[in-house]
C-alpha cells in the first residue's frame, strides 16, 4: 500500500518537472490532474459528482473527499453514494439519517489497476495538452523566422527540430531550388502555416515565400525594423532573382542605399542566405508610369502607355534595350509584372529605316495566335525582330518546338523575299528617262 501511495504522490513531482520542460503553467497542470482523477473515479463508480478533489501543488500532495447520504442500517443500496447510520456515526457522532457526511478516500486503496489507469489518463491528457500548446504557440508566430536543426532528409520534405525538440517540416516546394542541407545543419526559414488535423500539429516552414525575404531585410536593415523605411512590394523567383520596392518617410534617408549598405554590406548576407539570389532594390513611387519604368531596370524605356482600368502597360524601347527589359528567359519582365501588378507588353521602336517591317499580327492567317503571343513575350512584335534572333534562341526562350520555329522563319522570310522581288520587278519596268534626250522619249 505504501508503495502505491508513493507512486501516486510522485505523479505531482513528475508533473512539476514536465511543466518546466513543456512550458505548461501550474494552474493548467492542476486542472489536468483533477480531471484525470475524476475520469478514473467516474469509470470505477459511474459518477464523480459526489467527490471533492483538492490538489496542493506547493506541498506536492492531494486529497480526495467523498460525500455520501446517511441511510438507516439495512437500507444501503449504493455504497458509493450512501452510508449506513452506524458507519456514519463513526465519522460524525451528530449525524442523522438523510444528512450528508464526508470522509477522506485514499486513492491507493482503489488498487493498482486504478493507479495504472490514472497514469494512462494523465499521459493521454498531457500529450493532448502538449499538442494544443504547440499548435497555439506556433500559430501566433506565423510569418516569423525560426532557426531549426536538420534531423531527417526525405525526398519530398525535410524534418527539422526546434530548440525544444518539436518537429518542423520544410516541404520541397518551399525550398530554394539550390538548397542543400546536411543532417545537424542549422536552417533559417519562416513559419508559413500551422495545421492541427486530428490533434496532430503540422508546422510548415518556407524559404521561398516573399515574407522570408522581407523578414531578412528587417533583420539586416535597422531602418526597416524601426519603421523609417517601408517595403511596399516584393516580386521573387526563388534562387534566381528578386525585385523589392522600398519607400522612405524621411527625405534624409536614401531607401535603396540603406538597404544595400556600404559596398553592399547589408544585402550581401541576404543574397548569401538565398543561395546567391540576385536582388534588385528600387524606389517605390505612386506614379504608375514611373514605377513601371523603374521595375524594368536596367532597360531604358523610350515611351510608355498605361491603362489604369485594365491594369496594362505598353512599353516601347529601342531594339538594343528590348533584351534587357525582357531578361534571361523573360525573368526581368515577369518580375516587373509581379512587382507592379500590371500586365506589361514590350514593343520595339521602329525607325524610319524599318518602315518595310511588318507586325506579327498581320500573319495571323498563317501563324497560330499562341505562337505569335509566345514571340511577343520575347519582345518580338515585328517580323524583322524575330528574324534577327537565332532559331535556337527562339526555341529556348519561347519554349517552341523546332518545326514550329522553322515554319515561322519560312513564312516571315518568304514575305520579305516576295517584297524584294516585287521591288526589283518594279525597278526593271521603270524607264531611265534621265539617260535619254527629250526628243527620244518613247511614243505612247
Amino acid at each position: 500500500m505504501a508503495r502505491r501511495k508513493e507512486e501516486t504522490i510522485s505523479m505531482i513531482d513528475t508533473l512539476a518537472e514536465f511543466k518546466d520542460l513543456k512550458n505548461i503553467d501550474k494552474e493548467t497542470m492542476i486542472n489536468v490532474l483533477e480531471e484525470s482523477f475524476r475520469n478514473v473515479i467516474a469509470k470505477m463508480f459511474g459518477t464523480d459528482e459526489n467527490y471533492d478533489i483538492i490538489i496542493n501543488p506547493e506541498k506536492g500532495d492531494f486529497e480526495i473527499w467523498r460525500n455520501r447520504t446517511v441511510v438507516p442500517d439495512g437500507r444501503l443500496e449504493d455504497p458509493n453514494l450512501q452510508v449506513t447510520l452506524s458507519e456514519a456515526l463513526d465519522m460524525d457522532p451528530d449525524c442523522e439519517v438523510g444528512e450528508e457526511v464526508t470522509d477522506e478516500v485514499h486513492f491507493e486503496k482503489f488498487g493498482r489497476r486504478a493507479i495504472l489507469n490514472l497514469r494512462q489518463t494523465l499521459a493521454a491528457k498531457i500529450l493532448e495538452l502538449q499538442k494544443d500548446n504547440l499548435f497555439s504557440r506556433y500559430k501566433e508566430h506565423i510569418g516569423t523566422i525560426v532557426s531549426a536543426e536538420v534531423y531527417q532528409i526525405w525526398k519530398k520534405e525535410i524534418l527539422l527540430l526546434d530548440d525544444e525538440g518539436n518537429d518542423l517540416l520544410l516541404p520541397k516546394p518551399e525550398q530554394i531550388p539550390s538548397d542543400f542541407f546536411r543532417k545537424g545543419e542549422a536552417v533559417r526559414a519562416i513559419i508559413k502555416d500551422v495545421t492541427n488535423e486530428n490533434n496532430n500539429p503540422r508546422i510548415i516552414l518556407s524559404r521561398t515565400s516573399n515574407v522570408f525575404l522581407q523578414r531578412l531585410f528587417e533583420l539586416e536593415v535597422p531602418e526597416i525594423n524601426d519603421g523609417l523605411i517601408t517595403i511596399k512590394a516584393i516580386a521573387r523567383i526563388p534562387g534566381e532573382r528578386a525585385k523589392i520596392a522600398v519607400e522612405s518617410y524621411d527625405d534624409r534617408i536614401d531607401p535603396v542605399g540603406a538597404c544595400v549598405g556600404m559596398k553592399g554590406s547589408r544585402i550581401r548576407g541576404i543574397v548569401h542566405e538565398l543561395r546567391n539570389e540576385n536582388i534588385d532594390v528600387i524606389n517605390f513611387t505612386s506614379n504608375t508610369s514611373l514605377f513601371i519604368r523603374r521595375s524594368l531596370s536596367p532597360a531604358k524605356i523610350s515611351s510608355i502607355h498605361v491603362n489604369e482600368e485594365e491594369k496594362t502597360a505598353e512599353v516601347f524601347l529601342r531594339p538594343e534595350e528590348v533584351s534587357l527589359a525582357i531578361g534571361k528567359g523573360g525573368m526581368n519582365i515577369k518580375l516587373a509584372c509581379m512587382l507592379t501588378d500590371y500586365k506589361i507588353d514590350v514593343f520595339r521602336d521602329i525607325d524610319d529605316a524599318d518602315e518595310e517591317d511588318i507586325y506579327l499580327d498581320e500573319f495571323i492567317d498563317e501563324i497560330d495566335g499562341w505562337v505569335i503571343d509566345a514571340l511577343k513575350s520575347l519582345g518580338c512584335n515585328t517580323a524583322k525582330a524575330v528574324l534577327a534572333i537565332s532559331p535556337e534562341d527562339i526555341m529556348e526562350r519561347a519554349d517552341l518546338e523546332e518545326q514550329t520555329v522553322k515554319d515561322v522563319y519560312r513564312i516571315l522570310s518568304a514575305e520579305f523575299e516576295e517584297e524584294e522581288i516585287n521591288n526589283n520587278t518594279q525597278e526593271e519596268r521603270i524607264p531611265d528617262v534621265t539617260a535619254e534626250e527629250p526628243g527620244d522619249m518613247p511614243q505612247p
